[in-house]
């Protein structure tokens, strides 16, 4: 049985288009925002900037500022928040009760402390960890909000993955329960730096072979990296993994893409910032995963590459090169 009460935190695409999601599928929807002004204009007109101008929204969701008003009573409570606005967020959030199960919506790793989401929501709310599970996969807000069809993974405790398919899955949103939380969390924030740099490629114009090098080549290192950190291999071969990295680096959709095409055409992080008007998480996970990668003495050319040029220490023509240029082996 779908959970009755279904609350999400964090109103920009994902977010609302989460919270969109399960008022369809019949849930008592509660959409937390900043803005007291947006919340009201929200449940006044019945739609929102972050959604197609042709989707209306469900009587069954309404938006608010009240954090308590929000959260209490939800059974099922996202979390769709950028990665390093996570903790402070979540600290500043009513305590969570014993019953409510906590999804990441999130798909980044905290810089300070190179922790993935789950673990992170765990330390700040206090919460527990079998209560707490990943929503990830190829999710392009915008497809979704459009009706066109989806599939992706809640990874974590089956039994309690299972609630959030029942309240957010149709047959337009597929979702598969997976046990394997660290590789899905992994797949998720890593395969945003791969994207960033396919968008690398394609701004410079290094061409279609180039590019599907870069993406195949970026998800072995991927696999490496999650597979010396606990992860499951196969989980890379999964929707989590190839799936989303799929869809980030050939999507027009995709802010990571883009952002990556903006670097090559020589916009500033902060330039980048302001014309995506939301978070490539990328552009932060990058320096996370290094030295994750490094840590566990994992080989990440591309991922070092990235940061180099994010640093302004490479151009993308000497990031490209660089990695032409890298002794040969067996694949």
């Amino acid at each position: 049985m779908a959970p009755s009460r279904i609350a999400v935190v964090g109103a920009g695409a994902w977010g609302t288009v989460l919270a969109l999601v399960a008022a369809q599928q019949g849930g008592r929807v509660s959409l937390l925002m900043r803005d007291d002004a947006a919340a009201k204009a929200f449940n006044r007109d019945r739609t929102s900037p972050r959604l197609p101008a042709t989707v209306r929204v469900p009587a069954s969701l309404t938006a608010t500022a009240e954090p308590h008003a929000a959260i209490e009573g939800a059974e099922v409570v996202v979390l769709a928040i950028p990665a390093q606005a996570m903790r402070a967020a979540v600290a500043a959030l009513p305590p969570f009760a014993e019953h409510q199960i906590i999804v990441s919506a999130a798909k980044g790793l905290e810089l300070s402390t190179h922790q993935r989401m789950s673990e992170v929501i765990t330390a700040a709310a206090m919460a527990n960890p079998r209560h707490v599970l990943a929503l990830s996969g190829p999710n392009l807000a915008r497809e979704i909000a459009e009706g066109k069809p989806a599939a992706s993974v809640v990874a974590g405790d089956l039994t309690a993955a299972q609630v959030v398919i029942d309240a957010f899955g149709s047959d337009r949103f597929r979702l598969y329960a997976q046990p394997d939380l660290i590789g899905v969390e992994l797949a998720g924030s890593l395969k945003n730096v791969i994207a960033l740099a396919a968008g690398v490629a394609d701004g410079i114009g290094a061409g279609d072979n180039a590019k599907a090098a870069l993406v195949t080549r970026g998800l072995a290192e991927m696999a490496r990296i999650g597979e010396a950190l606990g992860a499951h291999a196969r989980t890379f071969a999964g929707l989590a993994g190839l799936g989303d990295l799929y869809a980030t680096c050939a999507s027009p959709l995709s802010r990571n893409r883009r952002a990556g095409e903006m670097l090559a055409h020589g916009a500033t992080r902060e330039d980048i910032a302001v014309t995506l008007g939301e978070v490539a998480e990328g552009m932060t996970t990058a320096f996370a995963a290094r030295d994750l990668a490094a840590s566990v003495g994992v080989s990440a050319p591309i991922t070092n590459e990235a940061c180099r040029l994010l640093a302004g220490k490479s151009s993308p023509a000497e990031a490209m090169r660089a990695l032409m240029q890298r002794e040969t082996g067996m694949e």
